[in-house]
């Protein structure tokens, strides 16, 4: 499977640099405003010159690709990646 986007430019947020950038998979519960909540999938991390910490999150079954946010642990909640 390739993920759109994972190519040229997308790196990271601006100003990130390619080797900052931890390529992963982090399945995620993903709650939204309203109550709702859908799963998703984090795809990389990376830490600005804040330290504040990034997440290029896909919400599944949403139509959006996936894109580089603020991690925000309450309301991105980080599920097991393998076995129990």
């Amino acid at each position: 499977m390739v993920e759109s986007g994972r190519g040229a430019g997308a790196a990271g947020p601006v100003g990130a640099v390619t080797a900052d950038v931890e390529w992963v998979y982090q399945p995620v519960e993903v709650h939204f405003a309203d109550g709702d909540w859908a799963l998703g999938r984090i795809s990389a991390w990376w830490r600005d010159a804040t330290g504040t910490r990034w997440c290029r999150l896909r919400v599944a079954r949403s139509g959006r690709p996936a894109r580089w946010e603020p991690f925000d642990e309450a309301r991105v909640v980080l599920l097991p990646a393998g076995g129990l």
